[in-house]
């Protein structure tokens, strides 16, 4: 089993994200995911900005993967699209169909989240097409997993989001704009101001969804720490870790750890961890709804494990 670092899905200042893969470089981890997935107008960094960090971290011992954009709204960005699938270098991992229509007989590519593989069928017609690797849409559950591991095409390997804030949705509008009174063509790069995204509550100031950009996205964090074994026992190839602003290296090893079975003297739990007040949920993996946070009995040998 391998661990992956997915795309930067926040829009952080460029000499933040150039360090923040230096940092990267350095880690357990195997591989990682480049590139603008969500807005075409974070232009921070363009594509051969991304092909530069790139080759550092091949050169570092990682697998190198180009992601793209999961809505295309403009030709200018099907123009892009086209270069990043023709890029010659580096794997792409296509997050809408246009992508693997680009890809399709051309180079093994990787299926993002936001393609809508919930059957058996669809992982077969993917590989057909080209794909060496899927990663599970976000809101399916474990049992789901289990039927599409059994049916599952030899030649392609898939990849759960197991940390993160879950990206939940797509739009054409700006939501972190219009929450400033910009409009989207005049946005001003607000979302810069929210490396997390902005957080959304309720009346009763109950955290709710996560505003980013053109993306909503939850509110709690993701996370199945405590499902790796059973990630394990059901085949599956990698873990992705979506970057955080803070933590990120502590998380990326929490999970090299549970994955390796190995104990580190004073390890913690991950939400018992004083790095950032970050609230946990889980409920999708259960086919319950997103929000709730469960912790059974099963996985308390491994919580003992990493609190010693």
């Amino acid at each position: 089993m391998k661990l992956s670092l997915g795309p930067l899905l926040y829009f952080w200042e460029r000499d933040v994200v150039q360090s923040f893969y230096q940092s990267i470089s350095k880690s357990p981890v195997d591989i990682v995911y480049l590139g603008e997935a969500v807005c075409s107008k974070r232009r921070n960094l363009k594509l051969d900005d991304w092909l530069i960090i790139a080759d550092m971290l091949d050169a570092a011992g990682k697998e190198v993967v180009l992601t793209s954009l999961a809505l295309f709204e403009a030709e200018s960005e099907l123009g892009l699209l086209k270069r990043i699938c023709g890029n010659g270098r580096y794997p792409v991992e296509a997050n809408d169909m246009a992508a693997v229509s680009l890809l399709e007989d051309q180079s093994p590519f990787i299926v993002g989240p936001h393609i809508n593989t919930y059957n058996p069928s669809t992982l077969a017609l993917l590989s057909e097409s080209g794909a060496r690797r899927w990663v599970m849409p976000v809101e399916l559950g474990g049992e789901t997993l289990k039927q599409l591991q059994q049916a599952r095409p030899d030649n392609i390997e898939t990849e759960v989001f197991v940390y993160g804030r879950l990206p939940l949705a797509f739009s054409a509008r700006c939501y972190t704009a219009r929450a400033q009174n910009l409009p989207k063509d005049h946005c001003q790069f607000c979302c810069a101001s929210y490396p997390d995204g902005l957080l959304l509550k309720t009346r009763d100031a109950r955290s709710f969804l996560t505003l980013n950009g053109i993306q909503t996205q939850s509110a709690s964090i993701y996370n199945l720490i405590y499902q790796v074994p059973e990630l394990v026992s059901l085949g599956v190839d990698v873990l992705r870790i979506s970057p955080q602003s803070e933590g990120t290296l502590e998380t990326i090893d929490a999970f090299y750890h549970a994955m390796h079975s190995e104990v580190n003297g004073n390890r913690k739990p991950i939400e018992d961890w004083q790095i950032v007040d970050y609230e946990f949920c889980n409920g999708y993996w259960y086919g319950q709804e997103g929000m709730l946070w469960k912790r059974t009995d099963e996985y308390k040998n491994l919580e003992s494990a990493l609190n010693r």
